[in-house]
């Protein structure tokens, strides 16, 4: 059976990449491809690397337009979502990759977002213990952001099994600096980037602290307090994610890491790598992929996991095609079997 797909934000970085996925999807047929500034204009001058769908115009992102696809992807600046998906009837799959329907809390919504509350949709991160079932057969999945997923899988195995204490947890992530959107902004121009690096969000300040402590606690069954701070890196995609957490006393480095291998030992896309070999952002590029390692710092008494993730696919995109996969009853790794880029 082939499903037709539309895909809104189509002239973004995410739209983009759910665009490049979706080309090599064999079950799936590209129907309307929308935006709003860039409304009118070919799909090849606003993203040459889709070679295939170069002729396509970009149609206006109106209910109108995505209406009547089988499957719709939303990949719109947060806040937008909720009046399109309005329009849409429960016999749409709607794949939303802004925030707009992740966080459960209205308050920390309204605080971080400084909007309404729309609601809030499954959690589509498959890998996190007990989630993968939830998926199945929905028809409104929000995905996780970019941070949150590299977070989230770094830590989930510990908290899961209960080895870990749920305050005192300190995550930095490192992004390239297309996580930022495709729009032109000064402190992201190659000459501002190259040669440096940059932390903001800092204080707890960034959007995506609440969703990685919102996700934390439902695998700790009890409140996890989480500092995390991103940092700028000069390069265009990417995340590499140090996530550390006290570990309850007892623990040792041998649990740890055969809890980590259990969890993740049956997952295509999550790999826990060797002993004594660390992951690199180049190692995931454009894949669907996950690498991490751990160690028991003794000394402290914290387990420290690094996790690596390319943030426009298995950070948006490739997670974004994947629930849909879950939802339509495909194989989940249809369409996302890429190896990663190297060099």
């Amino acid at each position: 059976m082939t499903y037709s797909v539309a895909v809104s934000g189509a002239s973004g970085y995410a739209g983009g990449e759910v665009l490049r996925l979706l080309s090599a999807h064999p079950q799936v047929t590209i129907g309307a491809v929308t935006a709003h500034s860039s409304a009118g204009m070919s799909l090849g001058a606003l993203q040459p690397h889709l070679h295939s769908l170069r002729d396509r115009q970009v149609q206006e992102t109106s209910v109108e337009n995505l209406r009547g696809h089988d499957v719709v992807f939303l990949a719109l600046p947060h806040g937008a979502s909720a009046e399109i998906v309005a329009g849409l009837g429960d016999d749409t799959v709607v794949i939303d990759a802004g925030a707009d329907f992740r966080l459960q809390d209205q308050d920390a919504w309204e605080k971080f977002y400084g909007s309404r509350h729309a609601g809030t949709w499954p959690y589509g991160l498959p890998e996190l213990p007990g989630y993968r079932e939830r998926l199945r057969g929905e028809r409104r999945i929000a995905v996780p952001g970019c941070f949150p997923t590299g977070a989230l899988l770094a830590l989930a195995p510990g908290f899961a099994g209960g080895l870990l204490e749920p305050d005192d947890v300190v995550i930095v992530s490192a992004s390239g600096t297309s996580g930022a959107g495709k729009a032109v902004k000064p402190h992201l121009l190659g000459a501002e980037t190259m040669g440096g690096m940059t932390a903001y969000g800092v204080g707890g300040g960034h959007r995506h602290t609440p969703e990685i402590e919102q996700g934390l606690s439902a695998m700790a069954g009890t409140g996890v307090s989480v500092s995390f701070t991103p940092t700028l890196a000069p390069m265009a995609r990417g995340i590499l994610t140090t996530a550390t957490a006290r570990v309850k006393p007892g623990v040792s480095a041998e649990q740890l890491r055969e809890v980590w291998c259990q969890v993740y030992e049956s997952e295509e896309f999550v790999t826990v790598l060797p002993a004594g070999q660390w992951p690199g952002t180049k190692s995931v590029l454009g894949s669907n992929h996950v690498a991490l390692q751990l160690a028991f710092d003794s000394h402290a008494g914290r387990v420290v996991v690094s996790a690596v993730v390319d943030n426009l696919t298995k950070g948006t995109a490739g997670g974004a095609v994947q629930c849909m996969n879950l939802v339509l009853g495909l194989p989940e790794n249809t369409g996302l079997t890429q190896a990663g880029v190297a060099p």
